[in-house]
């Protein structure tokens, strides 16, 4: 029987032309590698259309693993060491033949299973990254409580000491282990923050994963104690303390890397309610190119953080995106010949060649104080993490007027309404006025996963509430979420932000000057050119980046 080439199959499935398909066959010849591999490294297919080409080319089955759970009597089949070894996954079980996932037929790897496991084995293709996800799901991560906490009995206990931060006894019992996959699995899902809520009758395990909190397997009751304990023990929290707010930090050597984690525990009705902010220093650090910026709001951007003083402001709720935006545009402005300080609470990341100070309110050292020490040492920038009162307000609006330039953020819904924002709280409105040179309010969207989002015709409500018509969608194709094994079956990979940026012009500064209402400082801004967050949003779903469902999620229209 011939075999069909891998790359008619994939040009017979429209993924490839033929001039992507010489570039891939030269680009393979150059490299030593297989066709499939060197479109995926090129950008021209993805992963999962390549090994459905695979799996074509050799008459095999395709295995998507991300779609349910393997039977774990089926998973038992295969002993871990074999799995590992072999990189495959037994999927099931046909006539007393076991079917394996693999990322490429190999008969070396067949006739050595049928002789290890003594029964008929038969293969199907999966991605590489499917196959990974799995060995780590089935075998490494044993997301089962019971298999991770390993048959612990009632009584657990876990003992007083101070936390080193390695990996080194991660094994010696089995709630410590279980706090340590807990961080681990986490991490590979792109978590932001891990949840740890007691209940009446379980302990509650939730993720944050794109802003969304996802529920994990729920840790049993009897073990609420040692897993907080734990955690506190790691954090070099008070364990004797359970009647207070406890800040703590945890830093930890995971996946061959440094992680750093805020770790907050407030009393509850039924225990400690503990969450841990992780803060992945490698990761957390974004280019400005990467934040998310439509190419106008980009230029303007560039244009005011590269002028000499006056402050930027960025707003929005928590957890919006405000610190990473500002540390992407000091890494900008971070050069030999500029001084920068910031006074934070607490450093999120650290950034080379930046004077980093951090906020510690149990000695005294608030952000007025660092910033009026910060004055003594000449910077030309200053980031101030957050202007909470009057007295910070009214230092950093002097820093700007005597020639620095500011950086700092602050929580409210848009950018206008920062104006009255700080008016209200007692700055007075000249130096609003004069010292200000742009707001900008932003949020974060959920992106659309590029492995399996699908065309979508919105519904005309869909349409009113986002302020889009009919005509508009002429040249621009929606794009709905659907689910698989690269989006955790979320449909949605990542974040970008929207942007509401805000310039100062003279009309605005007369406007706040006056006190104007915030609906007229905002009316006056968008005839000047301002566009709204959902405006920005919209060009992301015309774009194809997100969807109509994210959009409403985030922002609503000025005349609802």
């Amino acid at each position: 029987m011939n075999k069909k080439a891998v790359g008619q199959i994939l040009k017979a499935m429209q993924a490839v032309d033929d001039a992507q398909l010489k570039e891939g066959l030269d680009y393979a010849k150059q490299n030593d590698c297989r066709i499939g591999e060197a479109l995926v490294k090129l950008g021209v297919c993805r992963q999962g259309v390549v090994s459905r080409a695979l799996a074509k080319h050799w008459g095999l089955p395709f295995a998507n693993l991300s779609k349910g759970e393997i039977k774990k009597e089926i998973i038992a089949l295969v002993p871990k060491e074999v799995a590992q070894e072999n990189a495959i996954v037994p999927v099931a079980k046909r006539n007393g033949t076991l079917v394996v996932a693999m990322e490429a037929l190999d008969l070396t790897v067949l006739d050595n299973l049928r002789f290890l496991l003594n029964q008929q084995v038969e293969a199907a293709i999966a991605t590489p990254e499917d196959i990974k996800e799995s060995l780590d799901h089935y075998y490494n991560r044993t997301g089962d409580l019971s298999s991770v906490l390993g048959g612990v009995g009632g009584e657990v206990t876990v003992g007083r000491g101070e936390y080193a931060g390695e990996d080194g006894e991660a094994d010696d019992a089995p709630v410590i282990r279980y706090v340590t996959q807990l961080i681990s699995n986490a991490l590979k899902e792109r978590a932001s923050d891990i949840h740890v809520e007691p209940f009446e009758d379980r302990v509650r395990i939730r993720y944050r994963i794109d802003g969304m909190c996802v529920e994990k397997e729920n840790a049993p009751k009897k073990l609420q104690g040692p897993i907080i304990s734990r955690i506190k023990i790691m954090s070099r929290m008070d364990m004797a303390e359970k009647r207070r707010t406890q800040d703590g930090r945890i830093k930890i050597h995971l996946h061959g890397r440094e992680i750093d984690l805020r770790v907050s525990a407030l009393p509850a009705r039924h225990g400690e309610s503990i969450v841990m902010r992780i803060l992945d220093k490698e990761k957390g650090l974004v280019d400005l190119e990467e934040l998310g910026f439509h190419e106008t709001d980009y230029a303007r951007f560039n244009k005011i953080i590269k002028r000499p003083n006056g402050i930027f402001l960025v707003t929005g709720p928590t957890g919006s995106g405000k610190t990473t935006t500002l540390y992407a545009a000091l890494k900008k402005l971070n050069r030999p010949d500029v001084k920068i300080i910031t006074a934070e609470n607490p450093i999120e990341y650290n950034i080379a060649g930046i004077n980093q100070s951090e906020v510690r309110h149990e000695i005294g050292l608030t952000f007025q104080r660092i910033l009026r020490s910060m004055m003594r040492q000449a910077p030309n920038i200053i980031l101030v993490g957050e202007i909470r009162d009057q007295e910070t307000a009214e230092i950093a609006i002097q820093a700007a007027l005597t020639g620095h330039l500011v950086f700092s953020t602050l929580h409210t819904n848009d950018a206008p309404s920062a104006i009255s924002r700080l008016i209200d709280m007692g700055v007075k409105p000249f130096l609003v006025a004069s010292a200000i040179m742009a707001i900008m309010a932003q949020r974060l969207v959920r992106m659309l996963c590029t492995e399996c989002k699908a065309p979508y015709d919105p519904t005309d409500a869909e349409l009113r509430g986002i302020g889009l018509s009919r005509e508009r969608l002429m040249d621009a194709r929606i794009h709905t979420a659907v689910g698989c094994s690269n989006c955790l079956n979320s449909g949605y990979r990542g974040r970008k932000g929207v942007y509401e940026l805000m310039e100062m012009s003279p009309d605005l500064r007369e406007m706040a000057f006056r006190k104007k209402p915030t609906m007229q400082i905002r009316a006056k801004a968008r005839s000047e050119g301002m566009t709204t967050l959902q405006e920005d949003a919209v060009r992301k779903v015309l774009a194809g980046m997100t969807t109509v469902t994210e959009v409403l999620r985030i922002t609503h229209r000025d005349d609802v």
